[in-house]
């Protein structure tokens, strides 16, 4: 993956020389209204309840979106730029500059099914919060600290349970890394990331709530959140979620016992 450093380099230097975007607070919060998009991901509307983002869910340019991603919750530029690159294809119109929280709600674009705290779209909402599955999803989250493994643990329920009873489930290879990272996102904003670990009490609130969780003394990352650090705490969930057990060597070993085994046809 290249970086887009230039890209990211004029967009600091537009976010700062552009007062418009100095703006949101980590104190100051109010949900979305009547005329206001939300969309299926907490974090941006997180982001625009606290108004680092358009409080009303429009107009989500890169300028705004790295001032968001970099203010609020110290990801590196480079790295709130390719997020926003990710996220401006929901918009469907050609070369779109922008999106909104609402073109996030396109189902099997960025939204998928299977999410640990919404229903799936076949369901009929595919973007509100759903307390019911969230309630579900930390039932595997059993202790104080979380770490990869109860929260790939909750992944892999919520794609069962989806694949058992939604008859048009969907999951790509490209939607599974996705969902690495959104499950890794918990630790790199509210964890530590070295450990690999979150308070679960940050977590709840902050799916609950949509409110970053500073009344629970929650605050932003030291330092800025690299790349490296989102592929390594991704990867972390990825090998969490793996159901098999057993070093490589088992592995090598259980390979030529199945190779064997398929030469007479079992």
């Amino acid at each position: 993956m290249q970086l887009p450093l230039l890209s990211a380099t004029l967009a600091v230097a537009t976010v700062s020389a552009n007062p418009h975007y100095a703006r949101g607070s980590t104190e100051e919060w109010a949900p979305g209204g009547t005329d206001d998009f939300r969309g299926p991901c907490p974090m941006m509307n997180t982001l625009a309840n606290h108004g680092f983002l358009p409080h009303d869910g429009r107009n989500i340019t890169l300028e705004n979106a790295v001032y968001a991603l970099t203010t609020a919750l110290n990801f590196n530029a480079s790295v709130a730029t390719i997020m926003w690159q990710q996220a401006v294809i929901a918009n469907p119109e050609p070369n779109a500059t922008f999106f909104t929280l609402d073109n996030l709600n396109r189902h099997n674009v960025l939204e998928h099914d299977a999410s640990i705290s919404r229903s799936d779209d076949f369901f009929g909402n595919n973007h509100v919060f759903n307390q019911t599955i969230f309630d579900t999803t930390k039932t595997y989250w059993q202790a104080e600290t979380l770490n990869a493994q109860m929260l790939a643990n909750a992944k892999v329920a919520r794609q069962v349970e989806s694949r058992a009873f939604n008859p048009n489930y969907t999951f790509s290879t490209t939607t599974e890394q996705f969902s690495l990272g959104e499950l890794a996102a918990p630790i790199l904003i509210f964890g530590d990331i070295t450990a690999g670990t979150v308070k679960s009490n940050l977590v709840t609130y902050f799916f609950e709530n949509e409110r970053l969780p500073t009344e629970l003394g929650w605050s932003k990352q030291a330092s800025e959140i690299t790349l490296d650090q989102v592929m390594a705490t991704s990867k972390r969930i990825a090998d969490a979620a793996v159901l098999t057990t057993g070093s490589a060597t088992d592995s090598t070993h259980s390979k030529s016992r199945r190779d064997l085994h398929s030469g007479f046809g079992f």
